[in-house]
């Protein structure tokens, strides 16, 4: 009964606690050991509340689980055992620990059943998490780090305000659906939508994880948005402007990502896209929708996950990620090439691979519901992220032009990783049913029939018509050595040049003040000493020093009066 009651959080604390004791295949060992117990447990979990505490006269809810939770929780167990085995060849105890205690913060988010509890988890997840980018110690890492930590802690406040708000509305701190019809259901909203990466607040995301290590980006990709789909699912099923703002989630990054040089960076633009796809089904709130965005969530992690392992195995080996920089890598890197092919495939939802088998059910609860217009920029959406996820990932890192470099495939845990990844893509699209029981909802979807499966092989044959024509004509746009900016210039380039220009003005003005002090207080002293040289006013025969005295003490007790007076 006790382990019942045991979260699953805990086992990941006392994981980071090892990996900061430990060292070499103990650590290695004891890291791998405990997602896969927690994860077993898990399993056997029945749906309900595990655990209550009272604090000042609050019942805080940390254990709770239902099949929402649950599905999270699973797929938060794979993602930290893939990451473990993706890492095992780092010797940097920081990067260990931060991963384990992030990893243990993603899960207790999931299961908490109040909004403070919830809280805690949600700054966690921010101060464990930016370890993983300071951890690459380079100046560009920390900067990026010092953004997202100002970012993630900002959505943290605004919950923890919103949740104060709440409480005082309601008198209850239960975390199930807010809404907005109130300012604290508004300011919970914003503090989700911030790790979600919403339109304009999604900026930490592309600045902060092509900045992270090679293995710490794979972490990064699979939690902390993942954390912000489940509560907004939770809090905010059926809200219809989550449609509009997933729909824009969806296209905007395309854009960006196709001029985009950095391969992480391309992928960390793809994640926003994918997630977009989630808030989209959220915002519609059917079963049908919901049980799409929960299931794109799960399959997201797992193949996007696969990407960057990919592009990170491509780092470490060559020690470069610009796609101006690569090309030819097949040669050399033949399994890395296979492995990244199948996560491509399953990101741009190919038939028998699991994006398929989820992203197919939030467009065909988009086109259900009447949202048509929702629906044709869902399928730019797809045609878009075929493009530059699908396509340009694994052609400009492998194939392309050949670069020259001779790199070997990564060590062998990195493959294993990859590996058990990409059967999981394969084995979903094949098998969903086994995908579809652990879903909240039983709709009885089957992604098989011939319209979906003829209308997803269309668009892709057409997008892959797109690419090639636009390459062969030269006019795909060209990888080039820099760095794009879109809303994050406002920060970057903006208000530190206006600053800049601002603090000069004032710099020059304050100059200009000091210099006329200086000025007038030369001449005065100059005056002075002229007066007191001899012959001077003040010492000539005409104001004796005793007449000075006597006028020195009639001020003095002129000043004393009236002190005595008053």
């Amino acid at each position: 009964m006790w382990m019942l009651e045991l979260p699953p959080f805990v086992l990941f604390i006392i994981g980071g606690l090892i990996a900061a004791t430990t060292r070499g295949k103990l650590r290695g060992a004891l890291m791998i050991a405990i997602p896969v117990i927690s994860g077993l447990h898990l399993w056997t979990v029945p749906e309900g509340v595990h655990l209550q505490l009272m604090f000042l006269d609050y019942e805080l809810i940390p254990y709770r689980a239902d099949k929402l939770s649950l599905m999270f929780g699973y797929i938060f167990h794979i993602a930290a055992f893939i990451g473990i085995v993706y890492s095992l060849h780092v010797k940097d105890t920081v990067q260990q620990v931060a991963a384990m205690l992030y990893a243990g913060s993603a899960i207790g988010a999931v299961f908490a059943g109040d909004l403070l509890t919830l809280f805690v988890f949600w700054e966690l997840l921010a101060f464990t998490s930016v370890f993983l980018v300071w951890a690459r110690r380079t100046p560009a890492a920390y900067s990026a780090g010092m953004r997202y930590l100002i970012m993630q802690v900002l959505s943290g406040v605004i919950l923890l305000i919103g949740a104060l708000f709440y409480i005082k509305d309601t008198g209850s701190i239960a975390f199930d659906f807010i809404g907005l019809d109130s300012i604290a259901g508004w300011l919970i909203f914003i503090a989700f939508g911030i790790k979600c990466a919403f339109p304009f607040a999604h900026t930490w995301l592309t600045d902060a994880y092509p900045e992270a290590t090679p293995t710490g980006t794979v972490l990064l990709s699979a939690f902390t948005t993942k954390v912000a789909v489940y509560a907004l699912a939770r809090a905010y099923p059926g809200t219809e402007l989550l449609v509009y703002i997933g729909a824009a989630m969806t296209c905007f990054p395309i854009f960006f990502a196709v001029i985009e040089n950095d391969l992480r960076r391309v992928l960390a633009y793809s994640l926003i896209n994918q997630v977009g796809f989630m808030v989209v089904g959220i915002g519609i709130g059917t079963s049908l929708a919901l049980n799409g965005a929960v299931s794109h969530a799960f399959n997201d992690v797992i193949f996007k996950g696969l990407l960057f392992m990919s592009m990170g195995a491509v780092l470490h080996m060559t020690g470069r990620i610009n796609g101006s920089d690569l090309g030819g890598l097949y040669k050399t890197m033949p399994k890395t090439t296979i492995l990244c092919i199948v996560g491509a495939a399953s990101i741009s939802a190919f038939p028998l691979f699991s994006g398929f088998v989820s992203k197919s059910m939030v467009m065909t609860a988009a086109m259900e519901t009447g949202h048509d217009w929702v629906w044709l920029m869902l399928l730019f959406a797809s045609a878009g992220v075929f493009h530059h996820a699908g396509i340009k990932i694994p052609y400009f890192a492998f194939f392309a032009h050949d670069s020259g470099i001779r790199a070997n495939d990564p060590p062998i845990n990195m493959l294993l990783a990859m590996f058990v990844a990409a059967c999981l893509c394969i084995g979903i699209g094949i098998y969903p049913a086994a995908l579809y029981s652990l879903l909240p909802y039983d709709t009885g979807y089957n992604p098989y029939d011939a319209t979906h499966v003829l209308a997803q092989t269309q668009l892709l044959l057409f997008s892959a018509l797109a690419f090639v024509w636009l390459n062969l004509k030269g006019k795909y746009p060209p990888e080039l050595r820099s760095t794009h900016l879109d809303v994050d210039w406002v920060y970057r380039r903006l208000v530190p040049n206006f600053l800049q220009r601002m603090f000069a003005v004032i710099w020059k003005v304050d100059g200009d003040i000091r210099q006329s002090v200086r000025g007038k207080l030369s001449q005065c002293q100059a005056f002075l000493a002229r007066q007191y040289k001899e012959g001077g006013s003040f010492i000539s025969s005409d104001y004796p020093s005793g007449n000075m005295v006597l006028w020195v003490a009639v001020i003095l007790a002129t000043y004393l009066f009236i002190g005595f007076v008053s």
